[in-house]
């Protein structure tokens, strides 16, 4: 048995899906506070929906809930990357070159997670895999 470290090879596919689902949730909370203002400490508000802080809220919501149930994962995934690329541009990159001085780095691991579910594919546990689209 092929081990990377102290983890068997054969647990790839199943740690993409759990991967898929983590990050995804995560996204999600993102895009509901600012659509929903839910999770909330008391202190969220909504977003105009014609704004560009309400079609990332409707991108991060709806996109992430399909890479999440891993349906049109790949199409979902790679709309996500670009979503936290153009976030990571827009909002981040001007403050500061580094990431972690400009408060981006969250923006661009979402960006680099997403493109490689894009690339990789949702993993055994999805819908896609369940439908036969793509594991």
């Amino acid at each position: 048995m092929k081990t990377y470290g102290i983890i068997p090879a054969s647990w790839s596919p199943r740690l993409l899906s759990l991967l898929r689902i983590g990050a995804a949730f995560g996204y999600m909370t993102h895009g509901t506070q600012k659509l929903f203002a839910v999770p909330t400490d008391g202190n969220a508000h909504t977003v105009a929906l014609a704004s560009l802080f309400g079609a990332a809220g409707i991108i991060e919501t709806f996109s992430g809930g399909l890479v999440l149930l891993g349906l049109f994962s790949r199409a979902a995934a790679f709309l996500c990357a670009g979503e936290m690329a153009a976030a990571y541009f827009i909002q981040h990159a001007g403050n500061n070159f580094w990431p972690i001085l400009n408060h981006g780095e969250l923006a661009a691991a979402y960006c680099f997670v997403f493109l490689y579910i894009a690339a990789a594919g949702p993993g055994p546990w999805s819908l896609d895999a369940r439908l036969g689209q793509s594991a």
